[in-house]
């Protein structure tokens, strides 16, 4: 893997990750939230309805070292019906990891599901690994579940900055990766509450009808700085920051 920006080097994932430690970038009143997505380079986020087929296994790899690094992982409904998500950090060495970093072992898993509309049967319900938390706009109440469950209902939708509030307040979250979908990613940049952008750009083409990584109007364009530009094999790696 080569670094291009913003020095010329050889590096590696670990490498760049090693030093990045957003739990330190905590605001006052909500965690620090970073998305994460990887796309086509016509900017399609799935490929037959899932992303797994865009990335390369140096994109997983940034997948699981970026979950070394945040407190909690969020995800939409939505990605949670496509991707039928299991314990956000499976492997053992990768846990041990991020408890030498300070971090609790597993990630706290967030969703946010306006009707509560879940695949109950997903690993990630049945494992009975981790802690799941569920902000949701629906009054029924969920099934039980193998793994530790906890749901938090808001009136007519989900109110997104009271939900990191809470997160903040409530779990002692200082740092979020989100990892879509697309529509998720709308509503939080347009409330400004999206601090960075890590992109991986898949050398393929997709077309069709296939979401774009964001999917929703904007109150106004937004504004990114390039942090950091990796590539490997033709993939490009891409860290945005908000000016």
């Amino acid at each position: 893997m080569r670094r291009l920006i913003p020095d010329l080097s050889e590096t590696t994932v670990g490498q760049q990750l090693d030093s990045y430690r957003p739990w330190e970038c905590a605001h006052e009143d909500r965690p620090y939230l970073a998305m994460n997505f990887v796309a086509t380079v016509d900017g399609r986020a799935t490929i037959g309805g899932v992303s797994g087929p865009i990335g390369s296994d140096a994109d997983t790899a940034m997948l699981v070292g970026l979950r070394t690094r945040f407190d909690a992982v969020m995800i939409g409904a939505g990605t949670m019906r496509a991707e039928r998500y299991g314990r956000p950090v499976a492997d053992q060495a990768v846990r041990e990891s991020r408890e030498r970093s300070g971090l609790p072992p597993d990630p706290l898993m967030v969703i946010v599901s306006g009707r509560l509309d879940l695949p109950w049967d997903a690993p990630l319900f049945t494992e009975g690994a981790g802690q799941v938390l569920v902000f949701t706009a629906s009054e029924v109440e969920p099934p039980d579940t193998a793994t530790s469950l906890r749901v938090v209902h808001h009136e007519d939708d989900v109110d997104l900055i009271a939900a990191l509030r809470h997160l903040r307040h409530e779990h002692g979250v200082r740092a979020v990766l989100c990892e879509g979908g697309p529509h998720l990613f709308a509503e939080l940049q347009g409330l400004g509450l999206v601090d960075e952008l890590f992109l991986t750009t898949a050398p393929k083409l997709a077309g069709g009808g296939a979401p774009r990584i964001l999917e929703g109007e904007l109150p106004a364009a937004g504004e990114l700085e390039l942090a950091w530009l990796l590539e490997q094999d033709g993939e490009l790696f891409a860290r945005y920051r908000r000016p």
